[in-house]
């Protein structure tokens, strides 16, 4: 059997993969000819995109994608979605095609070359600083060990990408499954937690007043969501969530306590600075998510932390009074099983005065009526009309912040961004790749949401194309505010309005949106104005439940800014200082 064909087949007989995400190119033509075979496939307009497909069906499919590319620009092309999925613990098994061996710089190290082979480059190099697995497949013999581990280690312990390289003497080469080397598994699961570490944990909630819950990806990471739930209903416990964990609460759950970052709401990260205990579950607790005054986040609370990558309980920021490295399918159920009911009552009931006092909608008034509108009323009013069914996915800048702020969460419901990479374009093809998912597995059950801002769609619009060649009926949403938005209040807050590249002044315009769906065959709408809340609404449903794909071009109020927010200050010596946690603006 030839080695592409062999990794097509058992992809798909062993590790049931359903579809990939490719793009041909020469360099991997013996994959591409397998897999086309093999497996049903997606294509994009470019590998960047196509990375951010394939993180999309992993995070809603919550097992691996494949994505396989050529040598050269076709790898280096999906690095910023790589390193994404390393960040936020996506994993995606990457398999690139390659020169013959003969002709790499691998094969003549010694003279440091920087390209021997026709668009050679040495991709595991560039990749290695954030893949969990990346190698260059040397002996046809090999495949069958390097495979299996790839697959394995992306699956196992904190998810991540893996790559591996196949030169294209390799791709062809033919081999006899029966000779094929094979991988050992013997990964440490973090399966094995000190009993006395439970009880400690248990006798610390015992014995607070004001405990938290910080609840992070690593519970749906773990397939925990429905342990988690009765752990918080037996402990009566209020929570807090996270940027990747977002939709792990429901808004109106009666413990949900809010949403905790430098944008996060300003109940969560009072109630957190009030908070006596914190336990940190499955959350690396991000520079963006504890803010740059790190020392000060939790600062009357014994802290607690539960991760599977001992590393994030480890570094200097949040310094905690237990860390416990498990994972949390092993930690979640002990603890669920010894731990009994706590004395929360006038706890929760505080928080919900919290979040009722502390409102996005007490803060402003939202509801701008024969204007433009405002961002943060607008993705509220949406959310609260998509049902349980509906996945969300957005991209950076005005679309994730807001709706980690301002938007509502159904249980059941899938909401998310990437946080750690946070690349602008990564909206619109992660929801492609959610889509095809639903296509695959899901029967089509749930509607696909992409919501991005004008800046960020412009990365990768050309995945319109994508929309209209496979009939996707994603609604696209385009938060509509003619630039860059943060790149404007940074500009405005710290070199006294000097617009560089952030504005139609300053040289960063906008299309027509409009127009541009007309180019590729799309239906569109444009929301500018609105008379009442009915007419918002009739104007939302109409793109809910249109059957098709739709881009719904929103016209938002110029200049508005995220708030409430950790405003860092500029000292005279030019110095930046943060303030604490519970004090966001505008100030109270």
């Amino acid at each position: 059997m030839k080695v592409s064909d062999y990794i097509a087949k058992r992809l798909k007989e062993v590790y049931e993969i359903k579809n990939i995400f490719l793009i041909s190119g020469g360099g991997a033509m013996h994959l591409n000819d397998s897999f086309g075979k093999y497996i049903k496939y997606t294509t994009a307009h470019n590998e960047q995109a196509l990375s951010m497909m394939a993180e999309g069906y992993a995070r809603v499919n919550q097992k691996l994608a494949v994505v396989n590319v050529t040598t050269g620009p076709g790898g280096l092309n999906c690095l910023n979605g790589v390193f994404g999925q390393w960040t936020d613990s996506v994993p995606v098994l990457y398999i690139s095609g390659q020169v013959k061996f003969e002709t790499t710089v691998y094969s003549c190290r010694e003279l440091n070359l920087r390209q021997l082979g026709d668009q050679e480059t040495d991709i595991i190099s560039a990749v290695k600083p954030f893949t969990k697995y990346s190698v260059i497949i040397t002996n046809p013999y090999d495949i069958k060990y390097h495979l299996d581990k790839a697959v394995y280690l992306a699956m196992h312990g904190r998810f991540g990408p893996v790559w591996l390289d196949i030169p294209m003497n390799i791709q062809s080469a033919m081999i006899e499954e029966e000779k094929l080397k094979d991988f050992n598994e013997n990964v440490d699961d973090c399966e094995n937690i000190d009993t006395e570490q439970i009880n400690k944990v248990i006798d610390k909630l015992n014995n607070s007043k004001k405990p938290i819950i910080i609840a992070g990806y690593g519970i749906r990471l773990s397939k925990q969501e429905d342990n988690f739930y009765k752990l918080i209903y037996k402990l009566n416990i209020p929570i807090l969530s996270t940027f990747c964990g977002a939709d792990i609460m429901p808004s109106n759950h009666n413990l949900c306590a809010g949403r905790i970052g430098n944008l996060g709401q300003r109940a969560g990260n009072i109630i957190l600075q009030e908070s006596d205990l914190i336990l940190s579950l499955g959350t690396r607790n991000s520079i963006f998510q504890v803010s740059y005054n790190y020392e000060n986040f939790g600062k009357n609370a014994y802290k607690i932390g539960v991760d599977i990558d001992n590393s994030e309980l480890n570094k200097k920021t949040v310094k905690f009074d237990i860390s416990i490295n498990a994972d949390l399918k092993y930690f979640i159920p002990q603890l669920l099983e010894k731990c009994e009911k706590l004395n929360t009552e006038k706890w929760v009931e505080k928080c919900k005065i919290y979040n009722d006092k502390f409102s996005f909608k007490n803060t402003k008034e939202y509801n701008t009526k024969n204007k433009k509108i405002n961002p943060y009323y607008f993705v509220n009013k949406l959310t609260k009309l998509m049902n349980k069914n509906y996945i969300m996915i957005t991209g950076n800048g005005s679309a994730c912040n807001i709706a980690y702020q301002a938007g509502e969460v159904k249980k059941g419901q899938r909401i998310f961004w990437n946080k750690g990479c946070a690349s602008m374009g990564y909206g619109l093809p992660a929801s492609i790749g959610a889509c095809i998912y639903n296509g695959i597995y899901n029967n089509k059950k749930n509607k696909v949401i992409c919501l991005d801002g004008d800046g960020s769609i412009m990365m990768n619009i050309q995945e319109l194309q994508t929309i209209k060649h496979y009939n996707l009926p994603i609604k696209v949403f385009i938060l509509n505010n003619d630039g860059y938005i943060s790149i404007k209040q940074t500009q405005n807050n710290f070199f006294e309005g000097h617009m560089v590249g952030s504005s139609r002044n300053s040289g960063v315009s906008m299309p027509d949106f409009n127009k541009v769906a007309k180019a590729f065959g799309i239906e569109s709408v444009k929301i500018s104005r609105y008379t009442d809340d009915k007419d918002l609404e009739k104007q939302i449903n109409a793109v809910l439940e249109s059957e098709k794909a739709i881009i719904c071009n929103v016209i938002l109020e110029d200049d508005y800014i995220f708030i409430p927010k950790l405003l860092a200050k500029k000292l005279d010596d030019g110095t930046m200082v943060s303030p604490s946690f519970e004090n966001m603006y505008p100030f109270i």
